[in-house]
């Protein structure tokens, strides 16, 4: 039996639950009771909390410096991967017979602010991921950009990251990744990437209101963005608005104004948690519950779309069922297993919190609910 590598009782979690829906939501630590009660302190403080505010800033940079294997000057903060990618859309000159490529199946925050934004002649082109063959074959120089997850969404798909960064290459397009779906459970090195972000309320054990932002400036040393705020520039001191506004030298230009600092606490908190875990450990954990899973649903004969090799997938296991969102609500009323489900299919995220007993509840579960 493979017990939690996690302490469970760190974590909110309810007794009689299985809480096996981290790629949605994961479960709260408990010590980030006291990361709040800290910011609450600081924000009462004045200019002198105001200095501790920053200094936890600077303290949730270094940590996710060391998450994804960068240099801390080259992390930044935004509020969401999408506004983060927002960023990027906007920032560039785009010019008509150019072409972004990404997968049909991309979650929105990479596709949809291409979409929107992208001016006229500029096309979208789709291409599967998962084969950099074929990816080479929808790109060509004209390819501005190829926007990718680490993990799918969708249905638990690991890409080849130093694959499409040679696609990527042989086209001269930048690589954009997010790591959503990846961080916190899998060793990360974003540095492949030349701009690359994490949402902080999933694996990573943070919550909404910050995204980590990376920005390779080897790969784009002169990239700035198009907007900004009184964050993103340089200097505290009355601006000379008669000329240009000097941007941070740094990826903290990405944060335009105040980064969100309570959200930050909580991000070191769950960041400084994490590090007592070697990510390769934690990374074998969750496969060999994935790859347990994967055998009791091969028995039952479940539609599953998550590749079963452990190399080409995450943490998750998805199921595609019409009755998804049904199923989903079952599982929690009749079993109290918290699951995840919309856009068709049936999703079971596995953290450091999860062990074999919760393997075994789910499989007995869908074993009842697909045979009533």
């Amino acid at each position: 039996m493979s017990p939690p590598l996690f302490d469970t009782a760190d974590f909110r979690l309810r007794d009689g639950i299985t809480h096996v829906c981290a790629g949605g939501e994961t479960a709260f630590l408990l010590r980030h009771d006291q990361a709040f009660q800290r910011y609450a302190e600081d924000k009462s403080r004045g200019p002198r909390g105001r200095i501790a505010q920053d200094a936890m800033v600077e303290r949730a940079r270094d940590l996710s410096a060391a998450l994804f294997g960068v240099a801390r000057e080259s992390i930044g903060f935004v509020s969401s991967v999408a506004e983060g990618m927002s960023l990027l859309v906007e920032s560039f000159d785009w010019r008509a017979g150019q072409s972004v490529c990404v997968d049909a199946s991309e979650y929105p925050s990479l596709v949809v602010p291409l979409r929107l934004a992208l001016p006229e002649g500029v096309k979208v082109r789709f291409a599967p991921m998962h084969d950099p063959d074929a990816v080479a074959r929808v790109v060509d120089e004209g390819t501005r950009l190829l926007a990718v997850s680490h993990v799918s969404y969708l249905h638990g798909r690991r890409y080849d990251l130093a694959a499409l960064r040679r696609v990527a290459d042989g086209v001269g397009a930048m690589l954009v990744v997010d790591h959503t779906q990846a961080a916190g459970y899998m060793p990360l090195e974003a540095g492949p990437a030349d701009f690359a972000f994490s949402a902080t309320y999933k694996w990573l054990l943070g919550m909404t209101g910050t995204a980590i932002a990376y920005w390779n400036r080897d790969r784009q040393p002169d990239w700035q963005p198009r907007t900004g705020g009184w964050f993103s520039i340089d200097g505290m001191g009355q601006p000379d608005y008669q000329a240009r506004p000097r941007l941070k030298p740094d990826a903290m230009r990405m944060t335009r104004g105040n980064p969100a600092h309570a959200s930050l606490y909580v991000l070191v908190s769950a960041l400084e948690y994490l590090a007592g875990f070697e990510p390769a450990r934690v990374q074998a954990h969750v496969q060999g519950l994935t790859t347990s899973l994967l055998a009791h649903f091969a028995g039952l004969g479940l539609p599953v779309t998550t590749p079963g090799n452990p190399a080409e997938h995450g943490a998750s296991v998805c199921v595609a069922l019409p009755d998804a969102d049904a199923l989903v609500a079952a599982l929690e009323d009749r079993f109290g297993i918290l699951a995840w489900g919309g856009r068709g299919r049936v999703r079971f995220s596995f953290h450091g919190y999860n062990g074999d007993r919760d393997v075994a509840a789910i499989a007995d579960a869908m074993r009842t609910l697909r045979t009533a």
